[in-house]
């Protein structure tokens, strides 16, 4: 499977001197923008992450549609939705509806969800775990709902003075294929192996929330080889897809040193995470041929299909922009990604 790159973006706004991403609007436009101009660079992605009770992107799907419209190839997808807050049969209607228009480009992220400002912001959502269950139990059986639901299966009973009879609905719209473009955003080896179990591909980002002492790239590429083995065990025929997330700063003009210069932080961090220690990738910022050198040891990066780049989105389109082409230039090629143009012409000869 070849290796794939993207763009991944909170969607931060800040009504600030420094922000070029000052208001709600600006963050939606301007991720539709960063999307249509990773397109035209070459990558393979565009990926949001899903945050809510904070200024960054809350509501992914009609972003995702609207990415959808106005993009032809490039891949768009979530990561992660935290299925605390969601309604499942909603979220498979308009899953369907955004990859429709996307003409089958969507890759969904979805997960427990992760620390948030809300003290138990899903309740004021109006959904709350069934006695005995944790958030966790409930996230895990809203995503198996899910998938049923993308995947066709009726999920209603029809009634029959509407119908004639009594037999199970699906939902509508369905899209094909789209089952098998479901994620699950894992930061533990134990979460990687249930992924596996049903048969969710794998989403791991810069953040584990479990430690065993070695470093960040090993211990995700541990939590990858269980995902791996957990998936051929339960029989699943097709092979999985595996993303992992990298912070990734070039730096070549004195923009680059001012925003970034000195923010390599050249190892991992510790700190505690709901109770647990957890491993923090350090971020990788500086000369792109050193950066490049870096990445293609990591051994993640090298199991995995896909590397989703985080974007500093408040700094703008054209910056970003400019920062991916970088990296599809100068960076991702040393990890094994190849400009998929060039890759068809090259095959083509």
């Amino acid at each position: 499977m070849r290796k794939r790159i993207g763009f991944l973006s909170f969607g931060h706004w800040q009504n600030s001197p420094m922000s070029r991403t000052r208001t709600a609007a600006e963050a939606l436009t301007q991720t539709i923008e960063l999307a249509q101009e990773a397109e035209r660079i070459g990558l393979d992605g565009a990926y949001v992450r899903v945050h809510h009770f904070a200024r960054q992107l809350a509501s992914p799907f009609p972003l995702l549609a609207a990415i959808g419209a106005t993009t032809k190839r490039i891949e768009i997808g979530t990561a992660v939705i935290d299925m605390r807050y969601e309604n499942p049969l909603y979220m498979a209607e308009e899953a369907a509806a955004a990859d429709l228009i996307a003409g089958g480009r969507l890759q969904i992220g979805i997960s427990r969800g992760s620390p948030e400002p809300a003290l138990n912001g899903a309740r004021a959502f109006g959904y709350l775990p069934p006695e005995g269950q944790s958030d966790a139990d409930m996230a895990r059986a809203k995503a198996i709902h899910f998938c049923e639901a993308i995947g066709g299966a009726g999920v209603a009973r029809s009634d029959p003075s509407m119908t004639g009879g009594s037999f199970a609905l699906p939902i509508q719209p369905q899209s094909a294929g789209l089952n098998e473009r479901i994620w699950w955003g894992s930061g533990t080896r134990d979460t990687a192996r249930w992924a596996a179990a049903q048969g969710l591909n794998l989403q791991s980002s810069t953040l584990l929330s479990e430690d065993t002492g070695v470093p960040f790239g090993e211990l995700q590429a541990e939590q990858i080889d269980c995902f791996r083995d957990a998936w051929f065990a339960a029989g699943w025929e097709r092979e999985p897809r595996i993303s992992v997330s990298r912070s990734v700063l070039p730096i070549v003009n004195d923009e680059d040193r001012l925003y970034f210069g000195g923010r390599d932080e050249g190892r991992d961090q510790l700190g505690q995470l709901e109770g647990v220690t957890a491993r923090f990738g350090r971020s990788y910022a500086g000369e792109p041929d050193r950066i490049a050198e870096e990445l293609a040891r990591d051994p993640a990066v090298q199991m995995a299909d896909t590397v989703l780049l985080t974007v500093p989105n408040q700094l703008g389109v054209e910056y970003c922009a400019r920062m991916l082409e970088i990296i599809a230039l100068e960076v991702a090629p040393a990890f094994g990604w190849r400009d998929p143009k060039k890759a068809l012409q090259h095959d083509a000869s």
